[in-house]
């Protein structure tokens, strides 16, 4: 009997069958299985598969799902449950509701690469400057506002946010909105941000399709609830009014993305949207020793936004954490790869049991030199995947055109790849007389008739023949699977002969990635047919697949590599052994994150998140002088390394001689000067004058911040002019609250909040 396999509190979850429910699952604790052993025992209880919805934050979490089931319920019964992504779901829901929103069926998702691309077209063709609207910055503004279904017109008429984009220098935010939202629907796209708004759309607008899903899903699951944003918990909001049989799965304590709109209220309010809910807790930890599970407990306690739990587990106890302290980064780096080097050849371990965590992509260099130093294999997560990769994205935009002839992006990327005489010039004069007409790309080419551009015979011949291939591998969209049809493509356009020419090692390296793209379409071409496509698995297919992949998704486990990433990226993963690395304040906690409780809870969090992948130990390390931004500086120690529970902490190298008196806070005057001493040395070209140690107290001179009062207007570096409403605490431990009209109030630390007082 699978129920047999869960503890008590977790059986008691799987089988809650109605009503709304929230389980609120600590790290290791067993979500996974929960999760599916519920969705198992509803089908088993007599609940139809095709009216469950559970939605998941990876593709590959939700196969890993339906293989489970399926060996429960039969694989038959697990395929007709609607599990995915809230992408892969809500797209998929889009392309068979596409007509009530305008797009073509076969329309293009806009990966951030493709979304920026366009973006800085935009800014070009307003005549901005791209170093003030930078294309990035431009971009999580906008997907900002749609992740809190703020429309272009919207944005535009917000008084608010006008004033914002003012203050930032970026007046004109708003125009470049409008016109990437009118370029993407013209080029039948959508990017990741539009499948959640285009399906509240959807449900909003359209009241029989809002009572058609209804009445569809009976049950509802979503994990990782915590990471959800508006726009996320609308659409489950409004999904699930009818049944009410709404379950969350997630923890609190893990909340770590609210810099891409994710939003804790969600789950920390769940009990106010569905008052007669239940909640189970799964507290047991499966995963790691007692000394890292307590060390975890010791520091996320301190965060008051939270709901209460104790994690716990019956593993060994372990060994405790180790903390480093490295002279410089570089040395941080010889450290960490020399400690892999040796646990590796004293314990037997592979490669891919070690992960080095690090607050930001920058850091890596340090750890990749260090590395290859010692010829250990290493893979950076969040780095060049191999879907972007130049000659893996020239053929997709191939088939993406074969798809949707309309996509902009896919369109100039190709039309003079491998070339063929369309330069430059003639696709400038296309591009005014499209937007003139305003219509497609490739509107112009398939009616040149209709809408003139001004082209020589010669070009319009070449343009015409480019438009003559691209509908003769429309023509056998239907008739061809994806790999037959991605294999027709690949030579008939040239590009395969094109890379098989450069005979280079990085040509050759090139033309063989083309060759794994293909096979990747041979296998994708052989998967059984399911009850959507019957017969073949079409080229179209196969851009909804991989367009919706995350990192995660992409990840070859069999890889015996050290692996590299951001402690986002490592969300979910976990590893025998993780060096959490960087361990400085200003940069762990992250300086933009010490101006409120709640940016340096959600740090906290990530803390948390980094040492609970740990399975078997646990390294923390911290440079006292590292390079940033061309300069080198001076750190302290991260406070999160105060916070863990001292007795769950090895310190030993950081002891000062036979009295074993911690240095960890001490005095680093003697180490600044012998440590910068020894960068001179190594690097004769930088400059002699020893560096400032950053200071960690007010932004206004002093003690100054103490004069801060009740009803004074004050700027803030991040969120503009506001007003002091209240002052309360004393001495280093004043707070303020304040008011911003670009983002409401805000309680902050003044010692830290370097805020300035108007007129001073």
């Amino acid at each position: 009997m699978y129920l047999e396999d869960l503890n008590e509190e977790q059986r008691l979850a799987a089988t809650h069958i109605s009503g709304p429910m929230m389980v609120i699952a600590g790290a290791g604790s067993g979500k996974t299985r929960v999760l599916t052993y519920r969705i198992a025992h509803l089908i088993e209880n007599g609940v139809d598969p095709f009216s469950i919805l559970s939605l998941t934050f990876t593709n590959k979490a939700a196969k890993e799902m339906k293989g489970r089931i399926g060996k429960i319920v039969g694989e038959l019964e697990s395929k007709n449950i609607w599990m995915g992504t809230f992408h892969s779901v809500f797209a998929r829901i889009l392309r068979i509701e596409y007509q009530r929103i305008n797009y073509p069926r076969e329309f293009t998702i806009y990966d951030a690469a493709d979304s920026k691309s366009l973006i800085k077209s935009v800014i070009k063709d307003l005549g901005l400057d791209d170093k003030i609207y930078k294309p990035s910055t431009v971009f999580s503004r906008i997907s900002g506002a749609k992740n809190n279904l703020i429309s272009p017109a919207e944005y535009a008429e917000d008084a608010d946010i006008q004033a914002e984009d003012r203050s930032s220098g970026r007046p004109r935010t708003a125009e470049i909105y409008q016109s990437y939202t009118t370029r993407c629907f013209r080029s039948g796209a959508m990017d990741f941000d539009d499948i959640l708004y285009n399906m509240n759309v959807l449900l909003r607008d359209h009241n029989d399709l809002l009572h058609k899903y209804q009445h569809r899903f009976h049950f509802i699951l979503v994990d990782e609830y915590q990471d959800t944003n508006f726009a996320q918990y609308l659409i489950i909001k409004r999904l699930g009014a009818v049944h009410e049989n709404v379950c969350v799965v997630g923890d609190d304590a893990q909340s770590i993305y609210a810099f891409r709109g994710a939003n804790i209220q969600n789950i920390l309010n769940f009990k106010n949207d569905y008052p007669e809910f239940s909640m189970y807790k799964l507290e047991q930890n499966y995963r790691s020793t007692k000394v890292i599970v307590n060390a975890a407990n010791s520091v996320i306690e301190k965060n008051k936004d939270q709901i209460q739990k104790t994690v716990w587990t019956h593993n060994p106890d372990g060994e405790r954490i180790l903390v480093h302290k490295a002279g410089s980064d570089n040395d941080e780096g010889y450290f960490v790869a020399h400690q892999i080097f040796e646990l590796k050849n004293r314990n037997h371990h592979f490669n891919k049991d070690f992960a080095i965590l690090y607050r930001t992509n920058a850091q890596s260099r340090s750890f990749e030199e260090a590395l290859r130093k010692l010829n250990i294999p290493y893979r950076i997560y969040g780095g060049l995947s191999f879907y972007q990769r130049k000659e893996i994205k020239d053929l997709i935009a191939y088939f993406r055109l074969t798809a949707n002839p309309k996509d902009e992006e896919a369109f100039r990327r190709v039309i003079n790849y491998p070339a063929r005489g369309i330069g430059k010039s003639t696709l400038d004069k296309m591009t005014v007389a499209a937007e003139e007409h305003g219509v497609s790309l490739w509107d112009l080419i398939e009616f040149p008739a209709q809408y003139p551009f001004g082209l020589g015979a010669a070009s319009m011949n070449k343009v015409a023949e480019f438009a003559m291939m691209i509908k003769g591998f429309r023509a056998m969209m239907e008739k061809k699977s994806a790999y037959d049809l991605g294999q027709h493509i690949a030579n008939s356009t040239g590009i395969l002969s094109d890379l098989y020419s450069d005979r280079t090692p990085e040509g050759v390296a090139r033309y063989e990635n083309i060759q794994g793209l293909l096979n990747g379409m041979k296998e994708f071409s052989e998967l059984d047919p399911d009850e959507e496509n019957p017969s073949i698995s079409t080229l179209s297919d196969f851009l909804i697949d991989i367009a919706l992949l995350t990192d995660t998704d992409q990840d070859d486990g069999d890889d015996d590599k050290i692996s590299l990433m951001t402690i986002h990226a490592a969300k979910g993963l976990e590893f025998p052994y993780v060096f959490i690395v960087g361990m400085e304040e200003n940069l762990f906690p992250s300086q933009m994150a010490l101006n409120s409780r709640e940016d340096l809870e959600e740090e906290r969090r990530l803390f948390y998140v980094a040492l609970t992948r740990a399975k078997t130990r646990a390294i923390m390390s911290y440079a006292t002088t590292r390079y940033r931004w061309g300069q080198l500086i001076f750190g302290d120690p991260s406070r999160f390394i105060m916070e863990v529970d001292p007795s769950f902490v090895d310190r030993s190298d950081l002891t000062g001689g036979p009295s074993g008196k911690s240095k960890l806070f001490g005095d680093f005057g003697s180490d600044r000067q012998k440590f910068f001493k020894k960068e001179i040395a190594n690097n004769p070209g930088i400059s002699g004058k020893i560096p400032v140690k950053p200071e960690s107290g007010s932004g206004v001179d002093g003690d100054d911040f103490k004069n801060i009062t009740a009803g004074m207007e004050v700027t803030h570096e991040r969120f503009g002019k506001g007003k002091v409403l209240s002052i309360e605490g004393e001495n280093d431990n004043l707070k303020a609250t304040v008011f911003f009209p670009s983002a409401g109030p805000k309680q902050l630390l003044l010692r830290f909040a370097r805020l300035k007082i108007s007129g001073v």
